[in-house]
């Protein structure tokens, strides 16, 4: 097993990142082997519960309600649906349903109790189940935790000092407090961020800095590539280069050798070869499906093919980690507290944000 440093300066993953390309990759693939099998890799499912309609101004985020996108907003789907979608992704290779839902953070109520029992019929698939619901309560994720959860993502997205530059709804402090929340109970951090939005390398490496300094490190850390939305402030942006990608992934794996990292949004700009050098460089997760929540992903079939030009199998549930029991509701530990914790709200102006709320207000 790779020695785990949680003490990693910005200085220090800046030169990571600098270094010689070739020299960087070789790093990184033998930290992989350490800790990892390099023929291995997650195959996941992003399955949107409730898209659309989010309070929030993630600059990156086409489910903002106050911008203007395609996107078509639905209520909280059913159990029924969600178990459906769930042995459809099993049966296509995946180990892994992650269920998304464009809130704010989770309200005690009838749909976090939906959300529950959805939990609970997918573990009982014999499949990991990961929720990304917005900021959570340390009892709310005890609840999560009884009914099977196997992991809560909760991307810090950038670097505290770029943070600031795309959302102005909530503050940094709150993505930490979250994670924390989660950490209290036995279910996995999955945590990582996103490029491409007009940082800085000094903010990605910031954003690893904040990463590699929680203790435990986060068990998986997706790597995306911002997909610009047209009508979301950062509709402009140019898709970043495979090379960042790349140095990105090495990076981490470097800095966070026992994590998952996991290639995830912006993979349909990416080359098999592309995707081929951002495993060698550590990554052994990919999401699956013609979708990651509103954005669009390769087919499961392509990539089932590049899986085998490469030789690479999908891992199996619960590999990492033993699967959780199931609590049921009847006789749950943990009930509803009708909590409302102030979260923050820091709403200073980012002004491309506000450009787009009025563009979006404005006739077509």
């Amino acid at each position: 097993m790779s020695e785990t440093k949680h003490n990693w300066t910005k200085q220090e993953i800046l030169d990571i990142y600098n270094k010689p390309l070739m020299e960087l990759l070789y790093e990184a693939a033998t930290i992989h082997r350490k800790s990892h099998d390099p023929n291995t890799v997650q195959v996941s499912t992003l399955l949107s519960i409730k898209t659309g309609g989010c309070p929030e101004d993630c600059g990156y985020c086409p489910q903002a309600a106050r911008y203007h996108t395609d996107i078509e907003g639905n209520d909280l789907m059913s159990v029924q649906h969600v178990k459906a979608q769930a042995l459809r992704a099993k049966a296509g290779g995946s180990s892994r349903v992650c269920m998304g839902a464009a809130w704010r953070n989770v309200k005690d109520g009838e749909e976090f109790d939906q959300v529950l029992e959805m939990v609970r019929t997918i573990n009982k698939l014999d499949m990991e189940v990961c929720c990304t619901l917005g900021m959570l309560t340390e009892n709310q994720a005890q609840r999560l935790a009884e009914a099977g959860l196997y992991a809560y993502n909760h991307n810090l997205d950038s670097s505290e000092e770029y943070y600031k530059e795309v959302i102005s709804t909530r503050g940094f402090e709150d993505r930490l407090e979250t994670i924390d929340n989660v950490r209290k109970t036995n279910v996995t951090v999955c945590s990582g961020g996103i490029i491409g939005m007009g940082e800085s390398i000094e903010d990605r490496a910031g954003m690893l800095v904040a990463l590699s300094t929680l203790n435990p490190q986060p068990e998986s850390t997706p790597i995306n590539a911002l997909v610009a939305v047209e009508g979301t402030p950062l509709e402009d942006q140019k898709p970043v280069s495979i090379w960042d990608m790349v140095r990105m992934v090495a990076t981490t794996r470097i800095v966070l050798p026992e994590t998952q990292v996991r290639l995830s949004a912006g993979r349909t700009q990416m080359t098999r070869e592309g995707q081929a050098m951002c495993f060698f460089a550590g990554a052994n997760s990919i999401f699956a499906g013609d979708k990651l929540l509103t954005t669009p992903n390769p087919d499961v079939n392509e990539d089932m093919e590049m899986f085998k030009q490469l030789g690479l199998n999908p891992q199996k549930a619960f590999t990492k980690k033993v699967q959780p029991q199931t609590v049921e509701a009847e006789d749950s530990q943990f009930e509803a507290l009708g909590e409302k914790p102030k979260w923050s709200r820091p709403e200073h102006t980012i002004e491309r944000n506000e450009a787009a709320k009025e563009k979006a207000k404005s006739p077509s």
